[in-house]
């Protein structure tokens, strides 16, 4: 059985190390401006994501801003 993380409300495979690692998949590089990380319901400096590591049962919200209207 994979170890399984929740990311923004949606379950999945934990399949990277760290707090960075995740983002940089989803094309968000470290320090990207605009970008709000919380861990567990803790909000994550960018200067800390790549030194953060993930773990079974975690859970991450990624929040960017939206335009419209």
């Amino acid at each position: 059985m994979n170890a399984r993380i929740r990311v923004n409300g949606r379950e999945e495979d934990l399949a990277a190390p760290t707090v960075a690692a995740l983002l940089a998949g989803r094309g968000i590089a470290a320090g990207t401006r605009g970008v709000a990380v919380a861990l567990n319901g803790a909000v994550l400096p960018s200067r800390r994501w790549d030194e953060t590591p993930l773990s079974a049962g975690d859970a991450l919200e990624i929040i960017r801003p939206v335009q419209g209207g």
